[in-house]
């Protein structure tokens, strides 16, 4: 292998088309015009552990017989670059799912970032957030502590165990390490409580629950449950487990997409 020399300034030198594929640059690709419904919330989304979170949080919502949260939910297929199209850009700048419209506000409210979809939804219904100062807090804590720490799961150790051309010891070693970490840190907090903020279920159990329970249950990664040795994690399991058991996120999961259409 030939070694890797670092140049004084970096420059890129994939070639893909216009419409898919990562580039440096952000910003629409294309002209795009998105469909709109008649529910009250627009969903542009895909199942990934990103997008899961909100379908989970609208039907758990509902399960909780909370009005008014019908939604229409369209297909963004990111492997096609549908992420990149001028319609969902103008929603997320950032070009990544999930992204939500708010419809029954006037002017409508443009919502991106998982996190802050699972926030918004919480504090409008008042429902999966403590109001005393504690519980929320904590909950906010952990519902941050996902959306900074998922990355190293995701773009991390998935990429690298799953998907990078061919197995590279530094990077696996270093971002299963950082996984095996954050798992531990699960395991400890759920040995403590029933949930991950403390003895309800809130929003940080749903964003944690897609991207961790899932790990946990062997869902997102082939072989990843015995290379992990998943079985170190008896209280992480279980709270697994029990989450998916939850008619809510069942539904949330079998949620079906509508297709962007021509």
């Amino acid at each position: 292998m030939t070694a890797y020399e670092l140049p004084k300034v970096w420059q890129w030198e994939e070639e893909n088309s216009n419409k898919v594929g990562n580039r440096p640059t952000a910003g629409s690709r294309f002209e795009q015009k998105l469909p709109v419904g008649e529910a009250p919330f627009q969903l542009y989304s895909l199942g990934t552990p990103n997008g899961i979170k909100v379908t989970i949080m609208f039907e758990e919502l509902k399960e909780l017989g909370v009005e008014g949260v019908d939604y229409d939910l369209y297909t963004i297929n990111i492997g096609e670059g549908d992420q990149f199209g001028s319609d969902f850009v103008d929603i997320n700048p950032n070009s990544k799912i999930p992204a939500l419209v708010d419809q029954s506000q006037s002017p409508r409210v443009e919502i991106f970032e998982s996190g802050s979809i699972l926030l918004y939804l919480a504090e409008k219904f008042g429902q999966l957030i403590p109001t005393d100062i504690h519980g929320r807090t904590e909950t906010l804590n952990w519902l941050f502590w996902q959306t900074g720490a998922g990355p190293y799961v995701g773009g991390g150790f998935g990429h690298f165990f799953s998907y990078a051309p061919e197995p590279m010891k530094y990077p696996i070693d270093r971002f299963t390490m950082e996984t095996k970490r954050q798992l531990d840190l699960l395991e400890k907090t759920l040995a403590q409580r029933p949930y991950v903020a403390g003895n309800t279920y809130t929003i940080a159990d749903i964003a944690i629950w897609s991207w961790y329970g899932l790990l946990a249950l062997g869902k997102l990664y082939k072989g990843s449950y015995e290379f992990l040795n998943l079985d170190e994690y008896p209280h992480l399991l279980e709270w697994s487990n029990r989450i998916a058991e939850r008619p809510g996120v069942q539904r949330g999961l079998a949620a079906e997409y509508q297709p962007l259409g021509e």
